[in-house]
């Protein structure tokens, strides 16, 4: 069985086409053209699969999404305005008509942790992983199974209020975890406190112990594990997993993350808790969106 697996981000849409284990035949990726709005990316996910069925029959559609996803549905239940139009497409309906296949669509930090989870060598199946880039995206395993929330809204962790009246957020609140502790907002308070220049320089500068980089890298740790310290409280997991292109930065990120957290949080939490930086890179959540369509019940 041949499975057409779509990443749709707010840059690139990636694709595969892949059998049931998870060996890609093909692979590519194109411009997700986000601001033509909803129904231009759509057009441009059909063409991707049109494409790959002219090379191979496709027994089904799996979907790694950008969006807060109802799973039963398919329909996105919340997107931003990357996406003009995104929020309520009937993205599982419209391919199921179009292709007379199965369809599963998830939402795209989910597959992170699913691809993680299958592919990804790991040694735990109950753990919170969070994606680290223009926001903060999140994803809660339990046992193995994605915690989707009673709207399949669950794991909006770049959301969690940090600072109370802080900074302005997208999602119309103020002072979101994301505003403070992403990968965008670690580059604006680069650009506050040494002027323009990008994070690889600036990480060259704080592996050379320059004292402004170090403090804007230790400032932007306490963001982060803030953030991270009540997650732990709460879920009391053996496993944090980090992702996002931040994660190039291997162990200078983990052990930071680390050394912070640990003076955090209450000693009972701290024994049986890892932290780790994921490895499975940009294909996780080509997998991930594969494990979901095996597991899920997709039905015609």
């Amino acid at each position: 069985m041949n499975i057409a697996l779509i990443d749709i981000g707010g840059t690139n849409i990636k694709y595969a086409l892949s059998d049931e284990e998870g060996t890609f035949i093909l692979q590519g990726k194109q411009p997700t053209e986000a601001f033509k709005g909803a129904d231009a990316v759509y057009v441009n996910v059909c063409g991707i699969i049109d494409s790959m069925s002219e090379k191979a029959h496709i027994s089904g559609i799996a979907i790694s999404t950008a969006g807060q996803v109802d799973v039963k549905t398919g329909n996105i239940v919340y997107a931003t305005d990357g996406i003009p139009g995104y929020t309520g497409f009937a993205l599982k309906d419209r391919l199921k008509g179009r292709f007379k296949c199965p369809v599963s669509v998830e939402n795209d930090v989910n597959c992170s942790a699913l691809g993680n989870l299958w592919k990804g060598n790991m040694d735990e199946d109950t753990f919170i992983a969070l994606t680290i880039g223009t926001g903060i995206g999140g994803a809660i395993v339990l046992d193995g199974r994605i915690f989707h929330g009673a709207s399949g809204s669950a794991g909006e962790i770049g959301h969690m209020t940090l600072i109370k009246d802080g900074l302005p957020c997208n999602c119309g609140d103020s002072g979101c975890y994301e505003r403070y502790a992403s990968a965008q907002a670690l580059e604006k308070q680069i650009i506050a406190a040494l002027g323009d220049m990008s994070t690889k320089q600036f990480f060259n500068k704080v592996r050379s112990g320059d004292t402004k980089a170090l403090a804007v890298f230790s400032q932007w740790i306490d963001f982060l594990t803030e953030g991270l310290k009540s997650l732990v409280h709460i879920l009391n997991p053996p496993l944090v997993m980090i992702g996002g292109g931040i994660t190039a930065q291997g162990a200078l990120l983990e052990d930071a993350i680390n050394d912070s957290l640990r003076k955090k949080i209450m000693k009972s939490f701290s024994k049986p808790l890892k932290v780790k930086l994921m490895t499975m890179g940009n294909d996780a959540n080509l997998y991930g969106a594969l494990y979901w369509f095996l597991k899920s019940e997709c039905d015609y």
